[in-house]
């Protein structure tokens, strides 16, 4: 049977009239339903009402168009079953030989907020499903096109000699997801809108992503891994990264870059360039300054033996001065909102060096800092655990932002928790020792307590005048993780005396406020909360160091 017909029906009209136009110029008859159908003739292209093609007219207010065997016969007659064709024939229908359509926008329509399980009911879409979902099925004969990005393929594709089988299967995988995601939203808002399950957990919940691409082996040469991105929702986060030369990324650069970006992120408004140093997911280093190239610098000085096969991230288009000195250690990934002529010229003589720009524009200008309004962008876009919290968020699966993480047999979720982004959150701490941070340590403490919001805990942090001078991460006590930032800070011939301090979380003895002003700390950052804090307080003021409490945690395992 010749199946020259095409069903097109969408919400999303993007590229619907030049797609049609290139069916009518192939030889296709166009049917199509309500806005689609207006908007095709306004175009000035022939079309056949699908109350035409069925012989009934819409009830319902359109509830009951498609549904009807006229256009599902059409879609799920057999190529080349004589019963099928004589089927057809007999009741004087044609065969479809492509469905394009997407769904009712009910994802945008319920993410207004306020409405009402009624008014949500009717942005649900029935007939878009069972049409694709037939074509799909029939996908050995008929065309199921549900992306707009698709149709100049399908074009081309009917161009060539060939059936077309291997393009119509994926279209087909497409199809299934993409109704199983749809489904996934509305029973997600639903259950959230009656009381059957929504709150903040939902009691059901479903994931839909699509294989970006296999890597070389995962976090061992043994194991295989791939890296997928979250459906539906763009490229952020990790996908949204454009690599510009280097070798592929390993499933290891991946969980570097996350890292980078979380420990960049709290400075993503700062009026001055940053620069993040990365190693095992936890940064090396990390400063400010008036230059990229000096906060470069100056993030490197903190731990230049950890920076030696680290990821870097950075606020700033990268020059030529920084490029230079960033071509004398080894890096495995370097990413910034761009990169300078110069500077790419530079950093490509390094065939190893993976270079990455942030393509999915989180800088109003490359050469900028972040603009205060997109905050909402930075918070979910910044690693991929926010973008997995950002996706399921708009998409239905979760009320608000959440991470995700596998355990044995299971997963945990959580909220999202924003970085202590620096320069907007001091005004909320409270001062609880006699001596008052001056204005120099308390801007050492905003940026020691934005740091160390990236580091693994325990997590001690030192920093002066928006520069990391040691760092202890990972560590199994608080004493421990201190010790081991003040003989980091040793080792690399820093200075301590008058630096502040950052702890993610409470002091439980006094003994970490002794050691840390026996090293030279004269301000500390804490979330407080302990049950000796009293006893912790005291310590500090026998040592003139100054302390203020955050009130809030900032753990990172």
């Amino acid at each position: 049977m010749t199946r020259r017909r095409a069903l097109l029906s969408v919400s999303d009209k993007s590229g619907i009239e030049e797609f049609a136009r290139g069916l009518v110029r192939r030889g296709w008859e166009i049917v199509s339903t309500g806005g689609t159908a207006r908007a095709l003739a306004d175009a000035g292209l022939p079309v056949v009402q699908v109350a035409e093609a069925t012989s009934h007219p819409e009830m319902m207010d359109g509830r009951v168009k498609t549904l009807h065997p006229a256009i599902h016969a059409g879609i799920l007659a057999r190529g080349g079953n004589r019963d099928d064709a004589a089927a057809l024939a007999g009741q004087g229908y044609a065969p479809v030989g492509l469905v394009a359509v997407n769904l009712y926008p009910f994802r945008e329509a319920v993410a207004k907020g306020g409405v009402s399980v009624g008014d949500a009911m009717e942005q649900v879409d029935i007939g878009g499903p069972t049409m694709i979902r037939a074509a799909a099925k029939n996908h050995a004969d008929v065309w199921a096109v549900v992306d707009p990005a698709d149709y100049p393929r399908v074009l081309a594709a009917l161009d060539r000699e060939g059936d077309g089988r291997a393009l119509r299967r994926e279209l087909a995988v497409k199809v299934f997801a993409h109704t199983s995601g749809y489904d996934d939203a509305v029973a997600g808002w639903l259950g959230k809108a009656d009381g059957s399950g929504g709150g903040m957990f939902p009691a059901r919940l479903a994931l839909s992503a699509e294989l970006e691409g296999t890597l070389r082996y995962g976090e061992n040469p043994d194991q295989e891994a791939a890296f997928y991105r979250w459906r539906g929702q763009g490229r952020i986060g990790l996908a949204g990264l454009e690599q510009l030369h280097g070798k592929a990324l390993s499933y290891n650069n991946y969980l570097d870059l996350d890292g980078a970006l979380q420990c960049l992120a709290p400075f993503a408004f700062s009026a001055r360039p940053a620069v993040c140093i990365v190693k095992h997911t936890t940064p090396a280093g990390m400063a400010l300054a008036e230059t990229l190239e000096e906060a470069y610098l100056r993030a490197l000085r903190t731990d230049p033996v950890s920076a030696f096969g680290s990821v870097i991230a950075v606020n700033r288009r990268i020059d030529a001065a920084t490029a230079t000195h960033m071509s004398e250690l080894f890096i495995e990934c370097l990413v910034a909102p761009a990169f300078d002529d110069e500077a790419m010229e530079i950093l490509a003589r390094k065939s190893g060096l993976r270079l990455l720009a942030m393509s999915g524009d989180p800088v109003a200008r490359a050469d900028l800092p972040l603009d205060p309004d997109r905050v909402d962008w930075w918070r979910a876009a910044s690693s991929a655990r926010r973008a997995s919290a950002a996706f399921l968020a708009a998409h239905g699966r979760l009320p608000e932002p959440r991470t995700l993480r596998t355990v044995s047999g299971g997963l945990l979720a959580q909220s999202v928790p924003s970085p202590p982004f620096y320069g907007l959150e001091s005004a909320e701490w409270k001062v609880v020792t006699r001596r008052t941070p001056s204005a120099r340590e308390l801007d050492d403490l905003d940026f020691a307590w934005s740091a160390v919001a990236g580091v693994k805990s325990n997590a001690i942090l030192l920093a002066r005048d928006g520069s990391t001078l040691g760092i202890g991460m990972g560590q199994v006590s608080r004493v421990d993780a201190s010790e081991l930032a003040v003989r980091k800070a040793a080792a690399a011939g820093l200075d301590l005396s008058g630096c502040a301090l950052a702890s993610d979380a409470f002091f439980p003895f006094r003994d970490g406020v002794d050691a840390a002003a026996a090293a030279g700390v004269r301000a500390i950052v804490q979330p407080g909360g302990s049950i000796r804090d009293e006893e912790v307080i005291a310590a500090a003021d026998e040592h003139e160091v100054a302390m203020v409490f955050t009130g809030r945690r900032l753990f990172r395992h």
